[in-house]
């Protein structure tokens, strides 16, 4: 998901699979939570230039246009992880710490921007958390992929 480009990581998963084997990939949709946390990042930081959004690898045009023509099938079932925290801050300051595109985006901003960054994350986690006791449990759609290549 997260490479420069796309279609040669694709070309590379199909070059190295053997004929009729498979290749498993589990990425995020744009619609879910991790797809919503790019778009968010993206109001703050615009991607490289030529780069692709890795949120594409969670969508069935996008893998079809990469895979389709050496697979003899693409099965891409949706799925839900639930990200589970002792609190919003609690995922803010794990994210701002361990997950690249999250830590990256904060280490590029000023402070004030820092601050609404944060703040944007804050109210995402919030809408979309679906526990009532403080904690937080954020569902996010995932695409569970099986490649079959010819």
């Amino acid at each position: 998901m997260f490479t420069p480009n796309q279609d040669r990581a694709a070309a590379e998963l199909m070059r190295v699979c053997k004929p009729r084997g498979r290749i498993g990939l589990a990425n995020w949709t744009p619609d879910g939570f991790i797809g919503q946390v790019f778009k968010t990042l993206g109001k703050y930081l615009p991607p490289p230039a030529g780069a692709k959004s890795p949120a594409l690898w969670g969508t069935r045009a996008r893998l079809t246009e990469m895979f389709g023509a050496g697979a003899s099938a693409i099965v891409a079932e949706p799925r839900s992880f639930n990200f589970r925290y002792r609190s919003p801050e609690h995922f803010l300051d794990v994210f701002k710490t361990f997950y690249g595109p999250v830590l990256k985006a904060f280490a590029a901003l000023e402070t004030a921007k820092q601050q609404e960054l944060a703040d944007d994350l804050h109210a995402l986690l919030v809408r979309m958390n679906g526990a009532s006791d403080g904690t937080l449990v954020v569902p996010s759609e995932y695409l569970e992929v099986i490649i079959a290549k010819r």
